[in-house]
């Protein structure tokens, strides 16, 4: 599977790396909170200091008349300082969120009713702080291959809704604090659905990723047949621009994984600050 996964990602770069005149879009968003009380202060209060750093970036072009190529890359990162309410003290940091993500997809544009598609895709994390001994930067790591066929459902103006569906693998690299490493391999079959519309007079744009992936062999450790579940993963953002650099981002994703748990996981993030458009 690793080999597999090498040889898409070569592929994949090797194509970007040959063209030029590429389509080119990167939005970067600070979010920052902080109050703080002084030693002397009457209430229960408690300072903090909140940040988030995130960007989303795309890089697309028809490299020819029957083949495209679109990566995108997703990174966010922030972190939550609390005030100790006795001694009014700062603690350590925490983590409020951590992401790195990026995927390469390249399509086969042969004015057909669907197209061939090779996909390629990499998930980590900037730290892992989930030992409270020992911090693990880009870790764990999961690769994902896929390979299947794709197609343009609608696409007017700055509306785009696209839809995938074929073969996939994955990979799941976890370094050990103790030594060593903990292996994971699965495959099976894989669905994508990315839509992407403007909304109240193009104030607001509307961005969603849909995936289902459903398992049907694995090797590597697991203690019961959770893994036999479909995995779901369903991204929102809504992003509006109050002004040139004032922005309000809305992100919504919901998750599920057996193996994790059994229930539908949610996490959310509501941040009001700075937008750069560098491209």
């Amino acid at each position: 599977m690793k080999n597999i996964c090498a040889i898409v990602l070569i592929l994949i770069i090797s194509s970007s790396l040959a063209a030029e005149s590429w389509n080119k879009s990167v939005d970067l968003n600070l979010t920052i909170n902080q109050n703080a009380y002084s030693n002397n202060w009457a209430g229960s209060e408690v300072g903090v200091i909140a940040w988030a750093f995130s960007s989303n970036s795309l890089l697309e072009k028809q490299l020819s008349q029957k083949m495209n190529n679109k990566n995108t890359l997703k990174l966010t990162f922030g972190q939550t300082i609390n005030q100790d309410r006795q001694n009014h003290t700062w603690a350590s940091p925490t983590k409020s969120t951590d992401l790195i993500d990026f995927e390469s997809l390249l399509r086969l544009t042969l004015g057909i009713l669907v197209d061939p598609f090779i996909d390629g895709r990499i998930e980590t994390q900037f730290i892992d702080m989930s030992d409270t001994i020992k911090n693990r930067s880009l870790n764990p790591i999961k690769f994902t291959e896929s390979f299947g066929i794709a197609r343009t459902l609608a696409k007017k103006d700055k509306l785009e809704w696209n839809a995938r569906i074929g073969v996939g693998f994955r990979q799941n690299l976890e370094r050990l604090v103790v030594g060593g490493t903990n292996t994971t391999n699965d495959g099976g079959l894989e669905f994508v659905a990315d839509f992407k519309t403007p909304l109240a007079k193009e104030r607001i744009t509307y961005t969603s990723t849909f995936s289902l992936f459903q398992a049907v062999f694995r090797s590597g450790a697991h203690l019961n047949d959770d893994w036999k579940a479909s995995d779901v993963n369903w991204e929102n953002i809504f992003s509006a621009s109050i002004t040139k650099y004032l922005m309000v981002n809305l992100y919504a994703q919901l998750l599920y994984d057996k193996e994790i748990g059994t229930g539908l996981r949610i996490k959310e993030n509501l941040a009001l600050g700075l937008t750069v458009k560098v491209i």
